[in-house]
């Protein structure tokens, strides 16, 4: 077998990998023109508004894609410096006024063109790449003493305040647990771990406590049928939505709580609608294909950190936990195990930023296995040669 031809049928793309991903992108597809097209035809006239636009984000996920598959990882491990800069322009610029584009009172995107840009979704890319940079290079003195902490902690405050000043309670949330797994896999001690997850919390808790608008939903969280007609309205109606799927849904366009008495019911709220449409046995598919995504990402980083390459396997972990802990939050929201966080669910949710990201995320993952198999590939060919 010539090498031309082994390196053709070497498996470079990771298939349950690519394949889970477009599964979902393709189920988000179907989901977006089933929530939308009643309110996009009452509102707009246009009942394949956001249909349109999501396939229309979808071609440019997956030329975004593209673009990080072919990028070798050794450019976002140098550029960790410059990438960090980049991040902290967007959280800054977001909050300046006649920049930021504020929406239901949240600061948080950036005008692209016919596009809204949420900061927040590239940044919190940028600043993991830094991270796992950092872990990379200062792996060592990490496992030594808090003193190789100090400036990734001090990142983490940093960026999670000047995502609070959004306010963006979510997307902190989503970063923190992040950030300290990649840290943790990275060689913190786990007394430090503890410690960063308490003060975390803490520190989370406190800002809600602080807030009257923060409080209202957690109390909404709480009990959302004292008062189904207003602070609980969201919760309630997806509660309801949920439960009329109960088995096998009630088909394909058939929900009835997306009928204007489900807000967000294409974007936050979407799994709703899915499960009310497709029931249970929907619902444990679309887990099954959140396991596989998260399942390659978790034994991609394991077979990186095998191979001794810390900055891929920390990527890697990265990313898996970002989309895992993205999607557990927006189910738990549904579901009312959690209060309201504004979280999309990846690759299912409309919206354009947080689906060009998660394709970025698919493509690095998809990278970091290819430099895996090219790596393996290369070892072995030389113990070919000899015999």
């Amino acid at each position: 077998m010539t090498a031309a031809t082994h390196r053709m049928q070497a498996p470079w793309l990771d298939g349950w990998l690519a394949g889970s991903a477009a599964t979902l992108a393709l189920v988000g597809v179907v989901m977006v023109a089933s929530a939308s097209i009643t309110m996009a035809d009452e509102s707009l006239g246009e009942p394949f508004y956001y249909l349109v636009r999501q396939l229309m984000y979808l071609a440019a996920g997956a030329l975004c894609a593209g673009f990080f598959l072919l990028v070798p990882l050794r450019a976002w491990e140098q550029g960790g410096p410059l990438l960090l800069a980049a991040a902290l322009v967007l959280l800054v610029a977001v909050l300046v006024p006649g920049v930021g584009h504020e929406v239901n009172g949240a600061r948080r995107w950036l005008r692209l063109g016919a596009m809204n840009l949420q900061a927040s979704e590239p940044a919190r890319l940028l600043v993991l790449l830094y991270l796992c940079g950092y872990v990379a290079r200062r792996g060592a003195a990490m496992r030594e003493g808090v003193r190789g902490l100090l400036l990734p902690m001090g990142l983490l405050f940093v960026v999670g305040l000047l995502l609070m000043l959004q306010p963006d309670f979510g997307a902190t949330t989503v970063l923190f647990a992040m950030a300290l797994g990649v840290l943790f896999v990275g060689g913190m001690r786990l007394q430090h771990l503890l410690l960063g997850l308490g003060t975390g919390g803490m520190a989370l808790a406190a800002l809600a406590l602080s807030s009257e608008y923060r409080m209202r939903r957690l109390t909404a969280f709480l009990d959302p049928w004292a008062d189904p007609w207003d602070s609980g309205f969201q919760l309630t109606q997806s509660l309801i939505a949920i439960g009329r799927g109960e088995w096998l849904g009630v088909g394909l366009g058939g929900s009835v709580q997306k009928l204007f008495y489900l807000p967000e019911a294409h974007t936050d709220f979407v799994f709703a609608v899915f499960a009310e449409e497709f029931g249970l046995l929907g619902v444990a598919l679309l887990l099954t294909l959140y396991g596989v995504l998260l399942w390659r990402a978790y034994a991609i980083s394991a077979a990186a950190a095998a191979a001794g390459r810390e900055f891929a396997a920390c990527l890697a972990f990265g990313l898996g936990t970002w989309i895992g802990a993205q999607a557990f939050i927006n189910i738990a929201v549904n579901m009312g195990l959690l209060p309201t966080k504004g979280l999309t669910l990846p690759m299912v949710s409309f919206g354009g930023s947080s689906l060009l990201v998660t394709c970025a995320a698919i493509g690095l993952l998809l990278r970091v296995h290819y430099e895996l198999v090219v790596d393996g590939y290369a070892r072995r060919r030389p113990a070919r040669r000899a015999s």
